[in-house]
C-alpha cells in the first residue's frame, strides 16, 4: 500500500488524555496518511504515537480510519474538535456555527463557484449586478486552496459546500487602472468558520492563482475566541486586545480555539 503520495489529514474529534506539552485524541484521517514523525499544522504539532487497527503503536494510519494519536509541541493548546491538521500546508477550520445552518445547506450543496483563473473572474463578474458589485462578498478558501464565491447573505458554509476551509470571510472588489480587479477589502470575518487571522498567506495564496490584486494583509483582521468556561462557550470576538468573554467575564486564551 502506498502511503506516501498525498498530504496525511486528520479530524479531531474527542480529547482522550492531556499533560503538560502533549495531548492525545481520538481522530480520523481524511486524506492520505499520517506517520509516526510526521510534523503537522505547519510544523507545530509532532505525531508522536498511533494507535490504530486495533492495534498499539502502529506507523500509521490512513485515511477513512480511525485511530488514537498522541501529539506533541506547541500546537497542542489549540487542538479542538472538528479542526483538521495536515502533514503540509497551513491548519484547516471545519464548520463550528449553529447544527440547524449546516443541516439546511445539506450533504450534496456544490459550493461558490471556484475562482481559479482570471477568466473565471471575469465570467463570474459578468453575472454580478454593479449594485452587488458595491458590495462585500461571501468567499472561502477551499481545502485544495481555491478561492470561492458567493453573495454576501449566503453562509460560509454553503459557499464551501459544507467541507473544511482554509479561510473564509468578506471580500470587496474593485476596478483596477489596468481594467481588471482587485480585492481591496479582505476580512477573515466568518462566525461559521471563526478562522485565525494567521489564515491569510491562503487568502494572498488563491487570490495570487487567479491573478486577482490585494492588499497585502487583512484590511480587517478578527480574532475569534470560545469562552473556556463549561457554562457558557460562546464565540467571542476579541476587541481592544481585551481576551474576556463577553457574557460571563471568563478570561479568553491566547491561542485560537474556536472550534466547539
Amino acid at each position: 500500500m502506498d502511503t506516501q503520495g498525498d498530504e496525511g489529514r486528520l479530524q479531531l474529534y474527542e480529547v482522550a488524555e492531556n499533560g503538560p506539552g502533549r495531548t492525545r485524541w481520538v481522530v480520523r484521517c481524511v486524506g492520505g496518511a499520517v506517520r509516526r514523525g510526521d510534523r503537522l499544522d505547519g510544523g507545530r504539532l509532532t505525531v508522536d504515537r498511533v494507535d490504530a487497527y486495533g492495534r498499539l503503536d502502529v506507523d500509521f494510519v490512513d485515511a477513512a480510519h480511525a485511530a488514537r494519536v498522541l501529539f506533541s509541541g506547541p500546537g497542542v493548546s489549540g487542538l479542538r474538535p472538528s479542526l483538521v491538521v495536515g502533514t503540509a500546508g497551513p491548519r484547516e477550520y471545519g464548520f463550528t456555527g449553529p447544527h440547524e445552518i449546516r443541516r439546511a445547506v445539506g450533504w450534496d450543496h456544490p459550493g461558490g463557484p471556484v475562482i481559479g483563473t482570471a477568466a473565471d473572474f471575469a465570467a463570474w463578474t459578468a453575472e454580478q449586478s454593479a449594485a452587488d458589485l458595491a458590495e462585500p462578498f461571501t468567499y472561502v478558501v477551499d481545502a485544495r486552496g481555491r478561492l470561492r464565491l458567493a453573495p454576501r447573505r449566503s453562509e460560509h458554509v454553503a459557499c464551501a459546500g459544507g467541507g473544511v476551509v482554509r479561510a473564509a470571510g468578506e471580500i470587496t472588489w474593485a476596478p483596477d487602472p489596468a481594467g481588471g480587479w482587485s480585492a481591496v477589502e479582505v476580512s477573515n470575518l466568518s462566525t461559521g468558520y471563526a478562522p485565525d487571522p494567521e489564515c491569510w498567506p491562503s487568502v494572498a495564496a488563491a487570490l495570487e492563482a487567479a491573478g486577482l490584486a490585494h492588499p497585502g494583509a487583512f484590511t480587517h483582521a478578527v480574532t475569534f475566541r470560545r469562552c473556556p468556561a463549561p457554562d457558557c462557550a460562546q464565540l467571542n470576538v476579541v476587541r481592544d486586545g481585551l481576551y474576556a468573554c463577553a457574557a460571563c467575564g471568563a478570561t479568553l486564551p491566547a491561542d485560537w480555539n474556536a472550534a466547539e
